[in-house]
């Protein structure tokens, strides 16, 4: 290939070598948080690539198809064949991506009311949507043979959208490896930049931190030039990563790709950030994210959700199990009171068309951010994330928990120099209660003890009838009705 490994590393060493940032968590936790990103709360994921051409099961597809007697072999074999005669990389010719049209995906994220776009830039299968120099299994070479990511991240520029990358490289290591068990496409010889390579043993435990066979210092040394041919081809904003990069083999690579990353950055003069799972990384010198689920309680360092407006599936399936806006727009705003930041995923097509349900659900929250934004972007943190009677799961994996809020639900958000009081349902009756705004005594708790000036509801031109004491601030107006949150503007002195 175009690229000599050993004069890269030499390279990326250098970098280091000569900034600011050294290989160490010491030297990474000094790494600010953008400002951009701060400011922008709500970004847009997509997953998209070979796997999206069986649309069968999940983005998984790659790997459970070789898992015998699993659903996705099963169809496999009744859709196409057996597996030594139509494997995974015989989709690749079908990946056409024929309706691809960047602007239109970049305006669609626009009106969604997005700030920023993350497009998976190789997933666990190992096919890459970006022009490499590393391997020929990428998408300039084969399939469209166009340069995705590229086409994508000049129409974010041209729409005011962040553009970022996802690596889930770190998983190919064993993703493939079931294929060896039987007479597949999978078998040596091998070779680094082989599609199917290295194809090892898969981890009992996908989240054992110590899992064997650890990963050649050939296969880690491919991640990190990888990961810094795509910081240096395109210049993301964002870095997110799946979660197998915690495996502590990967521990002195991850800590020279962040300082690389921070200090082009820097040559670059940009504000950059990288997105982690558990603890992979040390505390504070990147951004934590919580797959499918969030926090219960409001944090004091900032974080972010990612989940899919499809719970059973990141990429495009036939049989997708579609979330509700309002729940995603709830979740939202969830998420920003308590210090977080909400990536949303969709899931187009392999023709390269975004599906009319996952086209729906983005119009939606964007048809609420106009409306609603100052009560979003740029908006801080209150003394507590809320109120209310319902209680959100905390952890992973928890997004399919249908949570069934209430009038009384509230979340806080401070921005403009008005509190933001964010009620999750509207009130049939109209009225509501904001017990955290009563009028408590002073000497005792605490609590608010502001002036309230004013109280309206954002897009509501009627009149809110309000008074305050003890118990709380009451609330009274006629004529809202929606199944979405409901934003009181409140000014305070």
């Amino acid at each position: 290939m175009g690229y000599d490994m050993k004069k890269y590393l030499q390279i990326i060493n250098q970098v280091i070598e000569q900034g600011n940032y050294k290989d160490t968590w010491e030297s990474l936790s000094g790494h600010p948080l953008p400002d951009w990103y701060r400011q922008g709360k709500f970004g847009i994921f997509i997953h998209w690539g070979v796997y999206s051409v069986p649309a069968f099961g999940s983005e998984w597809y790659s790997r459970n198809m070789y898992i015998q007697g699993s659903p996705e072999y099963e169809h496999h074999r009744k859709t196409y064949g057996p597996h030594k005669e139509f494997g995974y990389k015989d989709f690749i010719p079908m990946f056409q991506a024929e309706r691809f049209d960047p602007e239109e995906w970049a305006c669609l994220f626009e009106k969604a009311g997005a700030r920023y776009v993350v497009p998976v830039a190789e997933h666990h299968d190992g096919f890459q949507m970006y022009k490499s120099e590393l391997s020929h299994w990428n998408v300039c070479e084969m399939g469209p043979k166009r340069d995705t990511l590229g086409e994508l991240f000049q129409a974010f520029e041209g729409h005011g959208l962040t553009g970022g990358a996802s690596s889930h490289r770190a998983e190919h290591w064993f993703f493939m490896g079931r294929g060896r068990e039987f007479d597949s496409d999978i078998k040596e010889p091998m070779a680094r930049g082989d599609f199917y390579w290295p194809a090892m043993p898969e981890p009992e435990n996908h989240h054992d931190l110590f899992g064997k066979p650890y990963p050649t210092e050939e296969y880690l040394q491919d991640w990190l030039v990888r990961t810094c041919e795509l910081i240096d081809r395109y210049h993301p904003k964002i870095l997110y990563f799946d979660w197998w990069i915690q495996h502590e083999a990967f521990k002195p690579y991850l800590k020279k790709m962040a300082a690389y990353y921070y200090n082009r950055a820097l040559e670059w003069g940009q504000e950059v950030l990288i997105n982690y799972k558990h603890d992979a990384f040390m505390f504070g010198t990147a951004v934590v994210d919580i797959e499918r689920g969030q926090f219960a309680e409001g944090k004091n360092y900032y974080w972010q959700t990612d989940t899919s407006v499809a719970l059973n599936s990141w990429c495009y399936t036939e049989n997708n199990e579609y979330r509700q806006a309002a729940d995603l727009i709830c979740d939202l705003a969830d998420i920003v009171s308590k210090n977080g930041n909400l990536l949303l995923n969709i899931g187009p097509k392999a023709d390269g068309t975004i599906p009319d349900e996952d086209k729906a659900i983005l119009l939606e929250i964007g048809r609420w951010l106009e409306v609603n934004g100052e009560a979003i972007y740029g908006s801080g943190v209150w003394r507590t994330f809320g109120e209310g009677p319902t209680k959100v799961e905390e952890g992973q994996f928890s997004d399919g928990i249908k949570k069934e809020f209430t009038s009384s639900d509230i979340r806080y958000t401070v921005n403009h120099g008005f509190l933001y009081g964010i009620v999750l349902k509207c009130s049939d009756s109209g009225r509501y209660n904001f017990t955290l705004l009563g009028e408590k005594d002073a000497s005792k708790k605490p609590n608010f003890h502001g002036i309230i000036r004013s109280v309206e509801i954002l897009g509501f031109d009627g009149p809110c009838v309000w008074e305050r004491d003890e118990e709380g601030l009451h609330v009274a107006v006629e004529g809202v009705s929606t199944d979405k949150p409901v934003v009181f503007r409140i000014a305070i002195d």
